[in-house]
C-alpha cells in the first residue's frame, strides 16, 4: 500500500511540477506536511544532497524521499512516480507539436508557462531561505530581533556569495567547502 500511494504522491508531483527539480520543493514540504513522511530539517538534507550529486535535482530528491519513506523499492517507486508523468506528456507534446507547430496558441501557452516557472522556483527559493537563514522559532520565544536570524548561516551564505563572485571555481568545490564548513562549526 505505501508503494502504491508513493507512486501516486510522486505521479502527482512530477504532473503539475514545472520549471525543474527546484520547483518541487514547494510540493515535497506539503507532501512532508500531509503525510508525516519527513520533516523539514530531512527536506532540507534531501535537496542539499540533491545539489551534491550528480544528475536532476528533482529526480534526486524523488529518489532520497522514497528511500527515506520505504527504502530502496520505495526510492525506485517515487523515482519512477516523478518521471512517469514527464514521459507521457512529452510523448503526447511531441505528436501535438508536430502538428500545430505554427500556433499562436502553442507560443502563448509557453509563453504563459514561463512565468509560472518562475515562480514555482522562487518559492522554493524562498522556503529554502527561511528554513536555512532564519530561527522563526527563536524569535517567538524571546522577541529579540537578532534571534530571527541564524548568524552562523547568513555569514557562510555571504562569504559564498562573495567567493562565487570572485573566485570561478567549480560548483562542487563550494558544497564540499560548505559541508567541511558544517562539519567543524557544529
Amino acid at each position: 500500500m505505501i508503494y502504491l500511494r508513493l507512486f501516486y504522491e510522486f505521479f502527482i508531483v512530477g504532473f503539475f511540477m514545472f520549471g525543474g527539480g527546484l520547483a518541487a520543493i514547494p510540493f515535497l514540504q506539503q507532501m512532508g506536511e500531509r503525510t508525516g513522511w519527513f520533516t523539514i530539517q530531512q527536506l532540507m538534507d534531501m535537496v542539499a544532497i540533491s545539489e551534491s550529486t550528480p544528475g536532476p535535482i528533482g529526480v534526486n530528491m524523488a529518489t532520497f524521499a522514497g528511500y527515506v519513506v520505504a527504502g530502496v523499492p520505495g526510492g525506485i517507486i517515487a523515482t519512477v512516480g516523478l518521471v512517469m508523468p514527464s514521459l507521457i506528456v512529452a510523448s503526447v507534446v511531441v505528436r501535438l507539436l508536430s502538428r500545430f507547430r505554427d500556433s499562436k496558441y502553442v507560443d502563448s501557452a509557453f509563453y504563459g508557462l514561463r512565468p509560472a516557472s518562475l515562480g514555482l522556483i522562487a518559492a522554493a527559493g524562498i522556503a529554502v531561505l527561511r528554513m536555512s537563514l532564519l530561527n522563526t522559532g527563536l524569535w517567538q520565544e524571546t522577541g529579540a530581533i537578532l534571534d530571527i536570524f541564524d548568524t552562523t548561516a547568513l555569514i557562510l551564505t555571504a562569504c559564498l556569495i562573495v567567493l562565487t563572485n570572485t573566485i570561478k571555481a567549480h560548483p562542487v568545490a563550494y558544497l564540499a567547502g560548505s559541508a567541511v564548513v558544517g562539519i567543524l562549526i557544529f
